[in-house]
């Protein structure tokens, strides 16, 4: 059975956006806002930043989608002091699943050397447990994903 999530994530990727986009366009959503720049920044991070087939967007769109709670906006703001531990749970538990199911945190190790283009249904999987993942880490510090007020403008 197919859930919400995953039926967002299978619409995205019909429209052409990568995972980071993908997850980012996800947290945005979630705090029932948009923001085209951002989400198309985020396609910097596609096929492992840049196409370079390096560090899996997923992983660099799940970090991004923790700064977008955490991190520093404005001149008026300051980091949130948790962020740099949130991003070592989001690391730690990142390599060990996808290296143990993924072979890999590399893009090139999760689609493969020779793929020209992430297998969707691999990388939704991925996706949809990194995005719930980082729903848990954020809960766990004291951040509600659905709450704009987390993060005013």
């Amino acid at each position: 059975m197919i859930d919400e999530i995953d039926f967002k994530l299978l619409q995205l990727g019909a429209r052409g956006y990568c995972c980071s986009q993908a997850l980012i366009v996800l947290a945005l959503e979630a705090l029932g806002k948009t923001n085209k720049d951002l989400v198309r920044a985020m396609s910097g991070l596609c096929m492992g930043a840049a196409g370079s087939g390096n560090t899996c967007g997923v992983f660099t769109g799940a970090a991004c989608m923790l700064a977008l709670y955490a991190g520093k906006g404005n001149n008026n703001e300051e980091e949130n002091d948790i962020l740099p531990l949130m991003y070592s749970e989001l690391s730690e538990w990142f390599e060990k699943t996808a290296c143990a199911s993924y072979n890999g945190t590399l893009c090139r190790d999760i689609i493969g050397e020779e793929s020209k283009a992430p297998d969707p249904d691999l990388c939704r999987r991925l996706l949809i447990d990194t995005y719930n993942y980082v729903l848990e880490i954020l809960i766990q510090n004291g951040f509600d994903p659905f709450d704009a007020g987390n993060n005013e403008d």
